[in-house]
């Protein structure tokens, strides 16, 4: 059998907080890989170290100590522009607040990574179009986001997270802001992708959720525990 390649590989991460004369230990030492088009699932209790192994994760916080390798690429000592450039290559996001624009139409919130990514204007907006067909959303493409319902802003926030096709998808708490029906419909979509062979990478406190992926990491005091 064919040995999947591993797109994220963490290795003894910790992660510390320090103020003059307190340090507060938040990660203490997790090793992880996750293999291309996996569906993994962190989960744990408030306080855990999910959200902050989720940002190391996504590039938006760096380790104290330990590597993270992503897509065979070394993280350690990137400038913060660089690791922007990784980011926006190799990661989309999807969270719980939305995070769409207010001022910009479904259309435009979609090519917005595109955009960053210095695609040019026609295939960007080619691409976003065929993105929100794919997933339902053709009819509100000039609708702004306070006229859309949670479930619907929701999947134009997977396609903005489509948009510089990306290897690996990291959503946090995606289902956390909409009712039963909406997150179901949600989860099918990321099923979908991972079908596709895109790696998912969700962040959630709901074990009905967690169950829907493939893996399910147990994070507690900052430790992998199962």
């Amino acid at each position: 059998m064919k040995t999947q390649k591993a797109v994220i590989n963490l290795a003894h991460i910790k992660k510390e907080y320090k103020t003059i004369d307190v340090v507060t230990p938040v990660l203490k030492g997790i090793t992880l890989k996750i293999a291309e088009g996996d569906f993994y699932a962190i989960t744990g209790p408030s306080g855990s170290g999910k959200s902050t192994l989720m940002n190391i994760i996504g590039l938006l916080d760096t380790p104290t100590s330990g590597t993270y390798e992503i897509n065979e690429k070394q993280t350690s000592g990137l400038s913060e522009d660089s690791l922007a450039k990784l980011r926006s290559e190799e990661i989309g996001f999807v969270f719980q607040q939305f995070n769409l624009l207010p001022r910009l139409s479904t259309l435009e919130n979609v090519m917005l990574p595109g955009m960053y990514a210095g695609m040019e204007t026609g295939k960007r907006e080619t691409k976003a179009k065929e993105l929100l067909v794919r997933l339902g959303l053709e009819n509100i493409m000039g609708n702004r986001p306070n006229q859309l319902s949670g479930g619907e802003q929701q999947r134009v926030a997977i396609a903005r997270a489509l948009m510089n096709g990306p290897k690996i998808i990291l959503a946090d708490e995606p289902t956390g802001n909409l009712d039963t029906k909406s997150g179901e419909e949600v989860m099918k979509i990321f099923k979908e992708l991972n079908r596709q062979g895109k790696t998912i990478i969700l962040i959630t406190h709901e074990i009905d959720i967690a169950k829907t992926a493939n893996k399910i990491i147990k994070i507690r005091d900052g430790e992998i525990v199962k």
